[in-house]
């Protein structure tokens, strides 16, 4: 049974050809391995994979941040291009992870798991985001739960992480934890509790959320692939 049907777009035969057989030995589908813009439209009229692979530099006039804008599935891109002004155009399409190349098998087949996790949990997810309020200042304000990247332990404190801001909130993770799995997040450290939905990729012993990287625990890293696996 196949886990999954996924998208190659790469304009190097031989790292398509090896993109391809890495995942069909892994149990998923290859949609087709495509090396032009226009390509990829004509297939996805009639095909809708769960999953595309794009190389940021590929033939034509159009490249692979290009693409992926007018994308209606979840993308991860494959490139070695990774100067700042790549970066910057590649975060604005919201990417569910970006591998640097060369990469290892290891954190091509991670990352591809956790892009199908995360589809799978948006899909799935009986818990909608809650408002919660966080004392800032001499002034209590509302955030959404699905707003929170991360949440980071500081001694009896705690950071919480968004998009925005860091704030700092005099409870322990411990207390956050309680109220957040339920919500979509997940512990990867002694330290750290994450929003699963957010993850952009993971490498070897990090998960990268925006700018953020942070460390997975050595303690809780079995369990947390197991979930990915899993999912």
């Amino acid at each position: 049974m196949s886990k999954g049907s996924i998208l190659i777009v790469e304009d190097e035969p031989l790292i398509a050809d090896d993109l391809a057989a890495t995942l069909e030995s892994q149990g998923y589908h290859i949609s087709a391995i495509l090396d032009e813009a226009v390509d990829v439209f004509k297939h996805l009229v009639s095909n809708k994979p769960n999953l595309a692979l794009i190389d940021v530099k590929i033939a034509g006039d159009v490249d692979g941040i290009q693409i992926a804008e007018k994308l209606e599935i979840p993308f991860i891109f494959l490139t070695s291009f990774y100067d700042q002004k790549t970066l910057d155009r590649a975060k604005k399409t919201n990417p569910s992870g970006y591998i640097v190349k060369p990469f290892s098998e290891g954190d091509l087949i991670a990352n591809v798991e956790m892009a199908m996790a995360k589809t799978i949990q948006k899909n799935t997810r009986t818990n909608d985001p809650e408002k919660l309020f966080l004392r800032k200042g001499q002034e209590i304000i509302s955030i959404m739960s699905s707003d929170i990247f991360f949440v980071e332990a500081f001694d009896n404190y705690a950071n919480v992480y968004t998009s925005e801001e860091k704030y700092i909130i005099s409870h322990t993770l411990k207390s956050i934890e309680d109220k957040l799995l339920p919500l979509g997040f997940v512990r990867i450290h002694r330290s750290y509790l994450v929003n699963f939905s957010e993850i952009n990729s993971i490498s070897e012993n990090y998960v990268f959320i925006q700018d953020h990287k942070i460390q997975i625990g050595k303690s809780y890293r079995k369990e947390f692939m197991d979930r990915i696996s899993m999912l």
